[in-house]
């Protein structure tokens, strides 16, 4: 008996520490602005032109957005950052916008880390395409995920940020 009990105690504290393992890797696998990005930076100051600054990449990717926060946004992404802005500057028409519009099939959603270290989220702000607007926005280091609704990777689409409307 007191065999059984002790193979029972050890069964549950390796349960356990599997459990903290697959909850340490999960984590360190959610979207980190702290990592290089895929598609590169660059630096915009306000009022910069032309507007809009398009960049082609691709969004999608293997990192589960709802398992990273708790089911609050949907999606797939990279860990790393698919694009990093700095903008300088006080934005003279009150806003800078984020938009992606995918270039195929997939429907596309958007992950921003804002420079006082907010996230924001935005899937279908038109038809399927997503944008995130940020009114008065601040400068400093904007943090940018392209990803897709549905779990894919390598699909097509079209970063834009603009200081006017989308």
């Amino acid at each position: 008996m007191k065999f059984l009990k002790m193979a029972a105690s050890a069964l549950v504290v390796a349960v356990m520490l599997a459990g903290v393992q697959t909850g340490a890797a999960s984590a360190q696998a959610c979207p980190s602005w702290n990592n290089s990005t895929v598609f590169g930076s660059t630096t915009l100051n306000a009022g910069f032109i032309p507007d809009p600054y398009v960049r082609n990449l691709t969004a999608g990717g293997r990192v589960s957005l709802s398992a990273c926060t708790g089911g609050q946004y949907s999606g797939w992404v990279v860990t790393r950052p698919d694009f990093r802005l700095f903008y300088n500057g006080s934005s003279p028409t009150g806003r800078l916008t984020f938009a992606l519009e995918a270039r195929s099939n997939v429907d596309p959603v958007l992950l921003v880390n804002a420079p006082d270290g907010s996230w924001h989220f935005n899937d279908d702000y038109r038809n399927f395409n997503s944008a995130v607007v940020f009114t008065n926005p601040m400068a400093g280091q904007y943090d940018v995920w392209t990803g897709s609704y549905h779990q894919s990777s390598n699909n097509p689409a079209q970063l834009i940020i603009t200081e006017y409307n989308y």
